[in-house]
């Protein structure tokens, strides 16, 4: 609700980028679910989906090309480690997994580049969005962040 009622901290008009906050903060408090040399994953605040997860670089960048190669090779093997730890979490039918690069592309904190990893399941697109703007999710983020962190495959 930060985000969307525009309240302080929430990386728009100048605040400070929450993006690259979040890897100051203890794992439970920021959503984290693993930590890497160049990337980390965490838990979206906003989320489509259950388990909806973002793939975040360490360094603030925004543009993909920008990325080193060591960046590039960490994002898509803890993007590999995100699918392998919901799949054991909550077996997903399938997935949605990409990057929304600049803000005419959908995203809302474009400066910073994070690649999405959402869970899907038939049917999981229901009513209540379309009629009530309304999103129902089944779990607290928190919840959701202890599940999925059992499961990564770094800490089995």
């Amino acid at each position: 609700m930060a985000y969307i009622k525009g309240e302080p901290g929430n990386g728009r008009d100048g605040d400070a980028c929450p993006l690259c906050v979040i890897p100051t903060m203890a794992d439970v408090d920021g959503l984290i679910l693993a930590r890497g040399e160049h990337v980390y994953a965490v838990l979206n605040l906003h989320p489509y989906n259950p388990g909806h997860l973002m793939i975040v670089t360490n360094r603030h960048v925004g543009d993909y090309e920008l990325l080193t190669e060591e960046e590039a090779v960490e994002l898509g093997s803890m993007t590999r480690d995100a699918i392998v730890a919901v799949k054991a979490a909550s077996s997903p039918h399938g997935f949605n997994v990409g990057l929304n690069l600049g803000g005419v592309a959908g995203g809302s904190l474009s400066a910073h580049l994070h690649q999405h990893v959402v869970p899907r399941w038939s049917g999981d697109a229901n009513f209540m969005t379309v009629l009530d703007d309304t999103k129902v999710m089944p779990q607290l983020l928190a919840d959701t962040r202890e599940l999925l962190a059992e499961q990564w495959p770094s800490r089995r």
